[in-house]
């Protein structure tokens, strides 16, 4: 009961403050209030719609139950998941957050995943997409393209080390047991493909409708979180509580050897990745090293932001959020670590045109930053334009459907 009341007391005591601070700084507010939108219908909108209707599609006509059952041996003695988890975690990488949240929650909504799968699965699948390591982080704060590569392969590893030490979490669960032999799990795939199919009674026209309006609700409430953790973080800096919290996290930073210049980075990327992450570039008091490591962690932790999204999205099931918070911070040291090792290999060695040994790291750079830079660039320029399109035609589709339940 005492639980319940103090709960209550900082939630009405937090709107309060958001209530007052907006009252007290409007121009401030809608300055970051824009900042969010910019964001949200520049990049984040444009980037993640097409996966996320892609993946309904996926998920209707049966082919994720096809590749489940295909990694079914890869994914269940590795992470303890069911094979269609292989998919979340590959739509997650390359879409971003917080992708692997929804489509965890779609499967889970379907009966594929129990509860403690989708906890244990979604805790590794939502991670930072390439375009933003790349694009946004690399080349938009740190003006390197080279930092992109320590930061994405520091990422990436340790979503997959989270991912293999989440697996020992929650009880044993017996997989279904599957024949071992080759030819028999295909044909068990396209089975599952086929009555699957069968299954979905909706044509093509409602399935395409459905996924174009799910993705698109989704996508608003996403980027209502973006532009209120935006406004949340720019007041939290105009009353000092940010400086506050800074000096707390000196101490934290002491312990780690790293520049105290880098907490107030760190607490705001505590709340929102892009503002942290640009605010830790921009620490000149700090070496391009403790930068890297800070902005490494901040990508790990995601956000509160993020955090936020993905507490939204697992609300519509009986999926737990702790354990994805737990993995967060886990993600942000593991993440931080990375850096440390890798620095020299992927990033020293990188500067260094007599060092032969860096050829495989000069591959990997150059076929990343050939594609992902210009597409980052054309997403920025063209965003705005496919996400009004995108409102407008979602308006249509919702208009159509209202009118018929009317009639």
């Amino acid at each position: 009961m005492l639980h319940s009341k103090i709960k209550t007391l900082f939630l009405a005591s937090g709107a309060l403050f958001l209530a007052i601070s907006l009252i007290s700084f409007p121009k401030e507010s809608l300055d970051a209030s824009i900042r969010g939108l910019n964001m949200w219908w520049e990049v984040v909108f444009p980037s993640l719609l097409p996966f996320f209707i892609v993946s309904e599609l996926l998920i209707g006509f049966g082919i994720v139950k096809f590749i489940g059952v295909l990694l079914e041996p890869l994914m269940r003695p590795l992470f303890r998941v069911p094979g269609v988890g292989g998919f979340v975690w590959v739509m997650g990488l390359a879409s971003g957050f917080p992708a692997g949240a929804k489509f965890t929650a779609r499967l889970r909504q379907e009966k594929q995943l129990t509860s403690y799968e989708a906890e244990r699965l979604v805790s590794f699948t939502n991670a930072s997409n390439p375009l933003f390591i790349f694009g946004a982080i690399a080349v938009g704060f740190f003006h390197n393209p080279h930092v992109g590569v320590i930061l994405a392969v520091a990422h990436y590893i340790g979503n997959l080390c989270v991912g293999l030490i989440m697996r020992f979490y929650g009880p044993n669960e017996k997989g279904s047991a599957r024949d071992g032999r080759k030819g028999s799990q295909i044909r068990e795939a396209f089975r599952a493909l086929h009555y699957t199919r069968l299954e979905e009674k909706r044509p093509f026209g409602k399935m395409l409708g459905d996924a174009v309006t799910s993705s698109i609700q989704t996508l608003l409430m996403v980027g209502g979180f973006i532009i209120l953790f935006s406004v949340f973080n720019a007041l939290l800096a105009l009353v000092n509580f940010t400086d506050i919290l800074a000096l707390m996290f000196s101490y934290a930073l002491k312990l780690f050897t790293l520049p105290v210049e880098l907490a107030t980075p760190l607490i705001a990327g505590l709340f929102e990745i892009t503002l942290g992450s640009q605010m830790a570039s921009n620490t000149a008091e700090a070496s391009l090293f403790y930068q890297i490591i800070i902005t490494s962690f901040i990508l790990g932790f995601c956000g509160l932001s993020v955090q936020a999204q993905v507490a939204s999205i697992l609300a519509e099931t009986d999926i737990r959020f702790k354990p994805f918070f737990f993995a967060r911070i886990l993600h942000g040291f593991i993440a931080a670590f990375l850096t440390i090792i890798f620095w020299k290999p992927l990033y020293i060695n990188l500067q260094d045109p007599a060092n032969a040994s860096h050829a495989v790291t000069v591959f990997f750079h150059n076929q990343t930053t050939n594609w992902v830079i210009p597409f980052w660039e054309k997403i920025s320029q063209f965003g705005p334009i496919i996400t009004i399109a995108s409102l407008g035609i979602y308006l249509c589709i919702y208009v159509l459907r209202m009118r018929s339940v009317l009639q």
